[in-house]
């Protein structure tokens, strides 16, 4: 089993992910990299940024894990849940799934249509407001794990949504008329087509680090590592974590620390 992070732990974690979403704002970074360091703070399945475009009206996609068909259901339709009034109007932090009330979830197509087939059980969705009032998008993070509650990572992401907002305000979304998902694709920050944490993971490989090992450092379980080591092997059509470290390596892929 990882080892049980404190909310010192979770605190530090959560000055990286600000620090990340600073380097993205000026340019320094992607905003893959914010989602890995907040895997850091918060474990999830699928996780999200994107854009509020007030033109289109719709949201854009700007780095994220979930499925295709999740990701059209979030950039044309999650505006229309009838979810998105309350998570809209929290003024004091995002929406966890399982504060939303049972008769609001049967009512949700994004609920019935997107997560419960996904088989997520909690997770958040943040708006993103500017330091001018502007609605400028939304964190989106999604896991098949209840949390348990008390959970301090619920407070951090609550404090880390100014520093998320101002690095989605300054990236633009694909030109009109590309799919996300052929943006998406076509990102060379996620060689591979490989989520952050599969990235977090496969940086693990080129130090020879054993599953366990691995999973100490990522507070993931042993067998979750074996599971992403599988799909990076998938994805990237290598016979085994040997060949998966050396073409980190060819990347100039190496651990965070």
């Amino acid at each position: 089993m990882a080892a049980a992070r404190s909310g010192a732990d979770i605190l530090d974690a959560a000055v990286h992910v600000r620090a990340a979403a600073r380097s993205a704002t000026s340019g320094a970074a992607g905003l893959d990299t914010v989602l890995a360091a907040l895997s850091e703070v918060l474990e999830y399945d699928h996780a999200s940024l994107s854009r509020w475009d007030p033109l289109r009206r719709r949201h854009t996609t700007l780095a994220g894990s979930y499925p295709d068909d999740a990701t059209v259901y979030i950039e044309t339709r999650l505006h229309h849940d009838p979810v998105f009034p309350l998570l809209n109007g929290q003024a004091l932090g995002g929406l966890w799934l399982r504060d939303v009330p049972r008769q609001l979830l049967a009512a949700s197509p994004g609920f019935r249509e997107v997560l419960s087939p996904l088989g997520i059980e909690d997770g958040v969705a943040q708006c993103l407001f500017a330091a001018d009032g502007r609605y400028v998008g939304m964190l989106n993070v999604s896991t098949r794990r209840p949390r348990r509650a008390p959970d301090p990572a619920r407070a951090v992401v609550t404090l880390l949504t100014e520093a998320l907002a101002a690095a989605v305000d300054r990236h633009a979304g694909p030109p009109s008329g590309e799919s996300t998902a052929d943006a998406r694709h076509q990102d060379t920050r996620r060689p591979g087509g490989l989520s952050p944490r599969e990235l977090q993971v496969l940086a693990e490989l080129t130090a020879g680090r054993t599953n366990r090992e691995i999973a100490e450092r990522l507070y993931i379980t042993p067998r979750t590592v074996g599971t992403h080591i599988e799909h990076i092997l998938a994805k990237l059509g290598l016979p085994n974590r040997a060949a998966a470290a050396a073409r980190a390596a060819a990347w100039g892929i190496a651990p965070a620390r």
